[in-house]
């Protein structure tokens, strides 16, 4: 894969705002191509899948942005805790959004991070830093041969010092996920790989997500592992594991869910990794039933399975808590809808690991928001035997939250220190606005002073889709055991879209 300079890419290959790229070929099921806009927001696909077909079908017009350039402070700061400046780790006209982040166990100043990005054909750009966010190597996955990118970003770090990053691409053959490496931090890429196919005929792949196991220990070490929404032909949903050794030959994808039936629906995995090498895989399971036909409002499961044999094979799936949805109260938005604009929004179990030598060594955290009848409000919930059984849910902003919070992610450092971040609006009485947050725990139990990551506040109505996508997840990682770094969707740095800002703090 060759790196360009988005502002060059957004003139060669994006003829026009919004319209398709003329060597891009939509490859759709049958049914797909009849659904209007609306009915393609009301699917139980991911948001970012559904916002790169409507592109490619030329259905969708994002709002051009400007560019920025020049060098940027370094993610450091003084005092403990201390705040990062953030910094726009993607640059160009068009809106970037839904942004994991990895950072190189072996080289912390490493840092790799994503986004479906407007500005490329194939919809999706990477961007490593190899100088603790200063400078950013940016480039476009390259567009399928005979096909389409769909975005859906994925990233990840060997222990080889090998960056990983892939995402969803729909080809004459079917859908894939694709992945591709760097060796010389993000300047160039290998050709992509297809990973992962789809498990039904007729269906397709949605909301990857890649975990590679970097524990010191582990049998499994440097494994890759990446986990999926397979949809069948009737939308039906199953999650799937696919893992290798190597990167280049991948197992076929391997079922770790049940098989659900529409409207019953299985949606939005993480994967997490213990320091022996077993493999955690959180997601969330709806039924599509509320007052618009979809899992708005409605109440949902956080599902877990566990593989001791690297994915080979998966426990039974349990029940390890129960939220409830944001209500859809415009039909717009299959998983609820984000109060005071017309957002979807997800609820994404991210899932941490503590593979630390302290007492929590083994604890297992996952994040999640539920919908109080009020406001939208992230909470966490701990195991401490594996999964077998979970602690009552944790605020992350205290008893008494005033506003709405969410797309949250969680990570736990070398140290065992828990960190999390979500989007946060306490601070507009209008309860639109919102900054990114942050806290540490010990153990989940209790969180520090919550830490505003963000300069200002961004407006989700300047996402670059008049309020209507902003993507389905931020993420975070820590860099040893005193900083966490945290990506997210940021409209201030163009005042008209969103770009993938990188911030954090030092606890």
């Amino acid at each position: 894969m060759i790196a360009y300079p988005l502002l060059a890419l957004a003139t060669v290959l994006m003829p026009s705002v919004g319209a398709p790229h003329p060597n891009a070929t939509v490859h759709v099921r049958p049914i797909e191509h009849k659904l209007s806009p609306m009915d393609w927001r009301r699917s139980p696909y991911s948001s970012g899948l559904i916002q790169a077909h409507l592109w490619q079908a030329g259905l969708l017009h994002p709002r051009a942005g400007g560019f920025s350039f020049g060098l940027q402070p370094d993610l450091t700061c003084k005092g403990h805790p201390c705040t990062f400046k953030p910094v726009e780790a993607s640059e160009g006209g068009q809106p970037v959004n839904e942004d994991p982040i990895v950072v190189n166990v072996k080289n912390t100043k490493q840092l790799l991070t994503g986004g479906n990005d407007y500005n490329c054909a194939a919809l999706r750009g990477h961007y490593l830093s190899p100088d603790g966010g200063k400078t950013w190597n940016r480039s476009c996955d390259p567009l399928p041969s005979g096909g389409s990118g769909l975005g859906d970003p994925i990233v990840g770090f060997d222990t080889k010092n090998t960056a990983w990053a892939g995402g969803i691409n729909s080809t004459s053959s079917g859908y894939v996920i694709d992945v591709q490496s760097s060796t010389d931090q993000g300047k160039t890429w290998s050709a992509p790989i297809a990973a992962v196919t789809a498990l039904f005929s007729g269906g397709l792949t949605d909301k990857p997500w890649m975990q590679i196991d970097t524990n010191s220990g582990s049998k499994f070490k440097n494994n890759i592992y990446i986990s999926i929404t397979q949809f069948d032909s009737s939308n039906g949903t199953q999650i799937t594991v696919s893992n290798s050794k190597n990167g280049t030959k991948w197992s076929a994808p391997i079922p770790v869910s049940s098989h659900a039936t529409y409207p019953n629906i299985n949606q939005f995995s993480d994967i997490g990794i213990a320091k022996n090498g077993t493999l955690y895989v959180t997601w969330l399971n709806c039924t599509a039933n509320g007052s618009k036909g979809d899992c708005g409002g409605t109440k949902a499961t956080i599902m877990l399975s566990t593989s001791t044999d690297g994915g080979k094979t998966w426990s039974t799936p349990s029940v390890i808590d129960n939220v409830t949805l944001a209500p859809d109260t415009a039909g717009c938005c299959f998983y609820g809808q984000l109060p005071n604009t017309s957002e979807r929004v997800s609820d994404i179990p991210a899932i941490g690991v503590d593979t630390s030598s302290k007492s929590t060594s083994g604890n297992l955290y996952v994040i999640e928001y539920t919908w109080t009848g009020t406001q939208m409000v992230v909470r966490v919930i701990t195991s401490t035997n594996g999964g077998k059984t979970w602690s009552k849910p944790v605020n992350v902003a205290g008893k008494n939250p005033k506003n709405d919070e969410f797309f949250p992610w969680i990570n736990v450092s070398s140290a065992g220190t828990v960190g999390a971040s979500w989007l946060d609006r306490r601070n507009d009485p209008a309860n639109v606005n919102y900054e990114a947050f942050g806290a540490y725990s010990s153990n989940a139990k209790k969180f520090s002073k919550n830490l505003d990551l963000s300069a200002k506040p961004s407006n989700p109505n300047n996402d670059g889709f008049g309020s209507g996508f902003m993507g389905d997840y931020t993420g975070n990682f820590w860099a040893g055991s005193k900083a966490l770094y945290v990506s997210w969707m940021d409209t201030t740095f163009t005042n008209t879209d969103c770009q993938d800002a990188v911030g954090g703090f030092q606890k």
